[in-house]
């Protein structure tokens, strides 16, 4: 199954329609920089409704591991996305208190081996690449780069997905998991609830067509 993650909640009507809808993971921004950022208060107060099911991450960009683990046990997130610039013993030091999914800005030139000194990370998520920026662009990732790096580690697909193209992008990529902010919103930070439910029919509709038996070959 490939999970749905919806990045960028900022408010509950938001965070029950992706529910509804069928995400499988809500993201919530503490980004002090970001158009997406939430308060404290406001994560733990999303966060305490949310179904069984769905999993809450916790999105931040060098941020401290103290300031994490804080934060991590106020709200009770399930994973940290940590989408700055990182180091190895920085993630692996956060681990110790939640999962951490390792964001990195991919281009064609982005060095897979990268991906290989972070080995306590649960999972990579790949965004597209715009200077000065961390995610949140619309900027698509390199899917070249992000179909090799399957083949080794749990990949996270985000970067320029909308329900037009994340068919595409699964069928290209099978990845882990997507991951969608910008495009399914009306604007920053306010989601489009019927391009939200758009997408997710999509990536399970896209599910479906790759589980389907070949024309013509007796189902398993």
């Amino acid at each position: 199954m490939i999970l749905v993650k919806i990045c960028g909640i900022t408010n509950w009507p938001d965070a029950k329609a992706a529910c509804e809808a069928g995400a499988d993971m809500l993201g919530f921004n503490f980004y002090e920089k970001s158009l997406r950022r939430v308060s404290t208060v406001e994560a733990a107060t999303m966060r305490a409704k949310l179904p069984s099911g769905v999993q809450a991450v916790g999105l931040f960009v060098n941020a401290k591991p103290s300031e994490i683990n804080s934060l991590h046990a106020f709200v009770r997130f399930n994973a940290a996305q940590l989408h700055g610039d990182e180091t190895p013993p920085i993630v692996s030091e956060v681990t110790r208190t939640v999962p951490v999914i390792k964001a990195f800005r991919v281009a064609a030139d982005f060095t897979l081996s990268t991906l290989d000194k972070f080995h306590d990370a649960f999972a990579f998520l790949l965004d597209g690449s715009r200077t000065g920026q961390f995610g949140g662009t619309g900027a698509s990732a390199d899917w070249n780069v992000a179909r090799r790096a399957v083949a080794a580690h749990r990949i996270i697909l985000a970067g320029g997905l909308t329900p037009e193209n994340v068919g595409a992008a699964i069928r290209s990529v099978r990845p882990y998991a997507v991951d969608v902010a910008s495009g399914v919103e009306s604007k920053p930070g306010k989601k489009d609830h019927a391009r939200l439910k758009e997408f997710i029919d999509e990536v399970r509709r896209t599910e479906e067509q790759l589980n389907e038996p070949l024309t013509g070959q007796p189902a398993p």
